[in-house]
């Protein structure tokens, strides 16, 4: 661990005549550099290194355990072998696909290899978490993790940790390993090495975070999940924008990015590809809460959250005006990826999840979360019981009444007639409600 540690601390500055072939293969660009090479040697092996060229096992998860990222070598030795990786979230887990592709194995190389990936999980998932996110397991499977699981000692994560790991298999001499964990934002990323290899390289090239991650998000594979989208867009943003001066209007976005951010972070939201100053997150499904109830939950907090954002601009710049976020919600079951430009890589949906989100929220107005039937009716009955939702409807006696728990299809609220809303024709159909209040958990 002294070793990594110094690895890791950035000890020497790297040479100026290395940073423009550095820059290169941070790019993705993979020089092959030959023995007359003038780099030293240390060096001439980090930049020939890349994740398209480790040469051991490896492979990354999402925070639910799901893979996300694999090599060949990872496909061979350890996950099974597979020809095609299902689409689906659900048999993506790798305590799924490690339990398959140890059949055949000897116990004990079945059970160590699983016990290291639990004792990586304990940080964040529980026993039923890891157990739920499997799908369809029988009784014995069941419990056989469970026991597991128990077995497992917790590791807690950091930004590189190295485990040992030893695996027999009959009439073999037992393989002994270092497995490097790397933990990430977006996930964590698991190299197995031969315990007598000594790879300096490869420590190297773990220690520069943002190009790992880069590199993977890169290849992430797309990969068809449940998930609930949140559009929330600035209302009357234009006129907001010609009032105010340009370095305060871009003052206030950015205040309104970073007051809103940790809010999405609470409720695991992921950021997700967006034009201009509305903001759109994903959530997926997660362990040990619903997803669905995560995002109804975010999305109150964060009106209550713009709330005061509009109080102190009102007293700040002494005007009447109120800012909202509107904001629309739908769940579904899409395809997810990443879109890569020559700077930055952003999540994206494909399907009209999203569509739908960004139309409800064209559709609120004044700071209100509308969300579709489809998205409520999927909560438990316990967790339902703690949202408050429902329509106005006008009665015979001519005023507008709150009618709780009830939907109403888009189109019987507005004249869809009319040019302004020519953008809403498209989900006239779809029941929606207007969520009105989320009350946490006891």
């Amino acid at each position: 661990m002294a070793e990594i540690a110094g690895r890791i601390g950035g000890q020497g500055q790297e040479p100026a005549d290395n940073k423009d072939q550095r820059a290169r293969l941070e790019d993705g660009e993979n020089p092959r550099l030959g023995s007359n090479s003038s780099l030293p040697s240390p060096e001439r092996r980090a930049l020939r290194l890349t994740v398209d060229d480790l040469p051991h096992p490896a492979y990354m998860v999402d925070y639910n355990f799901g893979l996300a990222w694999y090599n060949d070598l990872a496909r061979q030795r350890l996950l099974g072998g597979f020809e095609i990786l299902s689409p689906k979230t659900e048999a993506r887990s790798v305590f799924l696909m490690l339990l398959k592709a140890c059949i055949g194995k000897p116990v004990e190389y079945r059970n160590e290899l699983l016990r290291l990936h639990f004792s990586v999980a304990k940080e964040r998932f529980s026993r039923s978490g890891i157990l739920n996110g499997c799908g369809e397991l029988g009784k014995d499977e069941a419990e056989l993790l469970g026991a597991l699981y128990d077995d497992a000692e917790r590791i807690t994560g950091r930004a590189i940790v190295e485990i040992p790991l030893e695996l027999r298999e009959p009439d073999r001499a037992a393989e002994a390993w270092r497995v490097y964990v790397s933990y990430f934002r977006e996930g964590i990323l698991f190299v197995h090495i031969p315990a007598e290899a000594a790879d300096s390289a490869l420590l190297d090239f773990l220690s520069r975070r943002d190009v790992v991650i880069r590199n993977l998000l890169r290849r992430r594979l797309p990969v068809l999940t449940q998930l609930a989208v949140l559009v929330a867009d600035l209302q009357s943003s234009v006129k907001i924008c010609s009032e105010l001066p340009p370095e305060e209007y871009f003052e206030l976005i950015n205040e309104i990015w970073s007051t809103m951010g940790p809010i999405f972070r609470k409720y695991y939201g992921t950021h997700g590809k967006h034009v201009g100053d509305g903001m759109v997150y994903y959530f997926f499904p997660q362990p040990d809460s619903n997803y669905i109830f995560n995002a109804l939950a975010c999305a109150q907090e964060v009106k209550l959250a713009m709330r005061k954002v509009s109080k102190d601009w009102q007293l700040r710049k002494n005007w009447l005006n109120e800012l909202y976020l509107n904001t629309g919600l739908q769940e579904g079951q899409e395809w997810l990826g990443t879109f890569q430009s020559a700077t930055s890589i952003e999540f994206a949906v494909l399907g009209d999840t999203i569509n739908h989100a960004a139309r409800l929220s064209d559709f609120a107005r004044f700071g209100a979360i509308w969300a579709t039937k489809n998205l409520v009716s999927k909560l438990a009955p316990e967790e339902r019981s703690r949202v408050e939702f429902g329509v106005i409807r006008r009665g015979q006696d001519d005023r507008d009444h709150f009618i709780p728990s009830s939907y109403v299809q888009l189109g019987g609220l507005v004249d869809l007639n009319s040019e302004r809303h020519e953008r809403l024709r498209e989900i006239a159909a779809l029941p929606i409600t207007e969520i009105r209040g989320v009350r946490p958990e006891a």
